[in-house]
């Protein structure tokens, strides 16, 4: 998975342009030392919220906005992600500096926010091949120490003590993916229905509470250019409240997929390619956090197995709608089948039948 189909900007095609001109007036009055002309390309990736780089002469800015079109309940949550990168920065999180959010759908015709262009690496590719193999193990140390920074910060010193709403996470969430779900659905897959009748049911009794990223892995990080550094964590429209596991064994599921799959590990010789194991990731968070272990550890892999299935099928049916930010969307839908009944395999080694 080289990333090459996401990576690097284009030219924006018709059914996602708006007026720059009026862009560019509204960052003349609200982004301090703003100074055109403005010259706007689209991101090639971004599959949920249409981005797009933006220069001037003097710098590079990113806008991100809402994609036009009928839209999902409670999905494409920008002024979410502005408040919460806004909260983080000033508090030593690598959250790129936030300039401007505009509601205001009369601006560009939907809402968007900017913030900083950060330059560094992106990696599609969790086996690292563009990394020389002793330099790898200290990448991916470096995500989770950042992902244990992250749920250890204090909800309320951040000023995000009303960014959600504390404990019954999971309940929460199943609930609303399953209705997405539901939603988007374009055909039968068992799996899914199964999965939604007993994840509800079988919930851990552990309910802690952190701030959590929601899509936490390798292509939503930018690394430094030469170090094992994380300069900017970038899409979180899905954080929120929410249990801190949840989002870490998000991240774990990396180990847990083929290369075929979002560039995964399993399958592969870790040891060989200079990666750590699962084991040894698990292991890292937990010094970080104070966790003793992670319990439960197969529910909540299906649990985010079961998100991921949703949240593909809710870019399919975007994407046969017309309005999916990239037409890779309508690729979503072939991984649907393949997660769903990844995540039923894992709530069977957690005792469903």
């Amino acid at each position: 998975m080289s990333g090459a189909e996401f990576t690097g900007v284009t030219a924006t095609p018709e059914r996602l342009k708006f007026d720059e001109a009026a862009l560019a007036r509204y960052m003349k009055d609200r982004v301090d030392g703003f100074a055109g002309p403005l010259t706007v390309e689209k991101f090639k990736g971004g599959q949920s919220n249409p981005t797009y780089l933006l220069t001037t002469p003097a710098r590079k800015y990113v806008l991100r906005r809402k994609p036009p079109g009928k839209l999902l309940p409670s999905a494409h949550a920008v002024e979410r992600e502005y408040r919460v990168m806004t909260a983080l920065g000033p508090l030593g999180f690598p959250a790129p500096r936030t300039f401007a959010n505009c509601e205001d759908e009369s601006v560009i015709g939907t809402a968007f926010f900017i913030m900083d262009f950060v330059d560094g690496r992106i990696f599609w590719d969790a086996s690292l091949p563009e990394v020389p193999r002793d330099e790898r193990r200290a990448l991916f140390m470096e995500l989770v120490d950042v992902m244990a920074q992250l749920h250890m910060i204090d909800i309320d010193g951040a000023g995000l003590g009303d960014f959600g709403k504390p404990g019954n996470y999971f309940a929460r969430q199943i609930d609303r993916w399953s209705k997405q779900y539901v939603a988007a659905k374009t055909a039968d897959i068992k799996a899914m229905e199964k999965l939604i009748a007993w994840l509800p049911n079988n919930i851990p009794a552990d309910d802690a509470t952190s701030i959590v990223h929601g899509d936490f892995r390798f292509d939503n990080v930018i690394f430094d250019r030469r170090a094992p550094k994380v300069r900017a964590v970038l899409d979180w429209e899905l954080s929120t409240l929410g249990h801190p596991l949840a989002d870490f064994t998000y991240f774990l599921m990396v180990w847990h997929f083929p290369p075929s799959i979002r560039g995964g590990l399993a399958g592969l010789d870790l040891d060989a390619l200079g990666v750590p194991s699962l084991d040894e990731a698990a292991a890292r968070y937990c010094e970080k956090t104070g966790r003793a272990s992670l319990a439960g550890l197969d529910f909540c892999l299906a649990y985010n197995m079961f998100r991921l299935a949703s949240i593909a099928q809710g870019v399919y049916a975007r994407a046969l709608a017309g309005n999916a930010s990239s037409p890779e969307g309508v690729k979503m839908g072939q991984s649907v089948p393949p997660l769903a009944a990844m995540a039923w395999s894992y709530a069977e080694r957690a005792g469903a039948r």
